[in-house]
């Protein structure tokens, strides 16, 4: 058994790149229902919050570690692929314009991520950027408000009564 660390460091930009690199390593393993949640625990707090838009198939707050396993599912079971392309660090931690590469352990830093994914019921696949602010404290991600540009095109991309038509 592999002994996990209990925060990482290095600052907000060091633990999201940690983060997202442990996804990586969680979606290769299986993903959701099928590879330990164990390999994205260390970076997020045990009282996370994730607040995503209503109008989407995995909308609502998720809150801590089992509402962040429950959210993968959800996710899951909308996009067969969902891929992160390239992302853009846009505030540091400090609250200043900067690239997040500061050496504190905590703060919120702005995301842009650009995404290309494959909804599960009509196949259809759509490319679109997220903006997120995460806030970070004590090394692990505490709270993740995810803006999409459009919920109503994923959501109808996601539409089981939209396959086939």
């Amino acid at each position: 058994m592999t002994t996990l660390p209990t925060s990482t460091s290095g600052g907000p930009r060091a633990v999201l790149t940690a983060m997202y690199a442990a996804e990586a390593r969680y979606l290769a393993a299986g993903g959701p229902g099928r590879a330990s949640f164990d390999l994205l625990a260390p970076y997020f707090a045990p009282d996370v919050v994730l607040h995503q838009a209503d109008a989407l198939p995995y909308g609502g707050t998720w809150r801590g570690h089992e509402g962040m396993e429950r959210f993968f599912l959800a996710m899951s079971a909308a996009w067969t692929e969902f891929e992160i392309g390239e992302q853009r660090f846009l505030v540091a931690e400090d609250g200043g314009e900067g690239d997040g590469d500061g050496d504190g352990d905590g703060g919120t830093v702005v995301v842009r991520s650009e995404i290309r994914a494959r909804a599960r019921a009509t196949g259809r696949e759509l490319t679109f950027p997220i903006l997120q602010t995460i806030t970070i404290a004590d090394g692990r991600i505490t709270e993740v408000w995810p803006f999409y540009w459009d919920t109503a095109a994923l959501a109808e991309a996601c539409r089981e009564e939209q396959a086939g038509q």
